[in-house]
């Protein structure tokens, strides 16, 4: 099959169509035919070198993927030939085919492409995990949401607000700001030139944010801290901005009884992946199909353009997903 290889770390240059064994099908896997694929940070990490894919999983970048059922595994009971699908994965999303556990698999709602449904599974059960699962949010309370544009970050908007939540955003341009408040967000930070802090005990009278899903790191680490709220919980997806900090004063989690969680999905058990994606389906799919979530798109390209993509968003231009067609 054709996949997107790579024979050593570097730029998006290194990237290419390339030729990849056809993955091999379990007992319970479905051998999908992939339409579309999501790109996300992690791929970028992979292509540098730095991001392997976990023991036993593709080599192949790509963590997302959707497309249609070529074919099914002896013990499969699920899904059948044709059907239109979409999964996280921890790899083998650039590529023609990939092998998935039929359990992380999840129906394309009516109404929307291959493209729409490659642009939901890692940031929306991302965003899910984060908020729900280790953030503990619950309904009514408010959350800062650090790169509100992105991905990950337009998905957590639209899942604040649907449980009724107050959203809270940093984002870098104007236009990335705009887009945050069609999606509903209610404060909006620039953060190049206001400081976020500040803005969020304005917005609040000087409580704080309940939750911050954070993908900076050490940059926004104290400021984070200082602006959550009383039981506060901060989940840490990346570490955009640094992983060290000089100097943290203890005091302030048994003050505020806070808790600091870190967090990637990649990595997580394939039980914990069936576990999410299950509980993600029956509370949000309904919910796309009624126009209430939706994916936002920034683009969607060729996957012989996948240099570009990724270029797209190393320069942070993106204003939620990129997507790539594959033939």
């Amino acid at each position: 099959m054709k996949a997107v290889v790579f024979d050593k770390p570097g730029g998006p240059d290194v990237m290419h169509i390339g030729q990849a064994p056809l993955p091999d099908v379990g007992e319970g896997d479905i051998l999908v035919r992939i339409h579309a694929a999501g790109v996300n940070r992690a791929d970028i990490l992979q292509r540098k070198g730095f991001y392997p894919p976990p023991p036993g999983a593709s080599p192949i970048i790509g963590l997302e993927m959707a497309g249609e059922v070529e074919r099914t595994g002896p013990a499969c009971r699920r899904w059948n030939t044709g059907d239109r699908v979409f999964a996280i994965l921890p790899g083998g999303g650039y590529a023609q085919y990939v092998s998935v556990d039929e359990r992380l698999a999840m129906g394309i709602p009516k109404g929307f492409d291959f493209s729409d449904a490659a642009a939901m599974g890692e940031v929306f059960l991302t965003a899910f995990q984060a908020l729900y699962w280790l953030g503990e949010f619950q309904t009514g309370e408010r959350a800062l949401i650090h790169a509100g544009a992105s991905g990950v970050g337009t998905a957590a908007i639209q899942l604040v607000k649907a449980d009724s939540g107050t959203a809270l955003i940093t984002a870098g341009s104007d236009e990335k700001l705009a887009a945050c408040r069609n999606l509903g967000a209610d404060t909006v930070v620039h953060y190049r030139h206001e400081d976020f802090q500040e803005k969020v005990l304005e917005a609040t009278d000087g409580e704080g944010a309940d939750v911050i899903i954070d993908v900076v790191g050490a940059d926004y680490f104290h400021k984070n801290i200082e602006c959550l709220a009383m039981d506060g919980r901060l989940v840490i997806l990346a570490l955009m901005g640094g992983k060290k900090i000089d100097t943290f004063d203890l005091s302030w989690l048994m003050r505020k009884r806070l808790k600091i969680i870190g967090s990637t999905l990649r990595s997580r058990s394939l039980d914990y992946r069936i576990a999410l994606t299950r509980a993600f389906s029956k509370r949000y799919l309904a919910r796309f199909e009624s126009g209430e979530l939706k994916p936002v798109i920034d683009r969607v390209l060729s996957w012989e353009r996948v240099q570009e993509a990724h270029s797209a968003m190393e320069g942070n231009v993106n204003i939620g997903k990129i997507v790539l067609r594959v033939s």
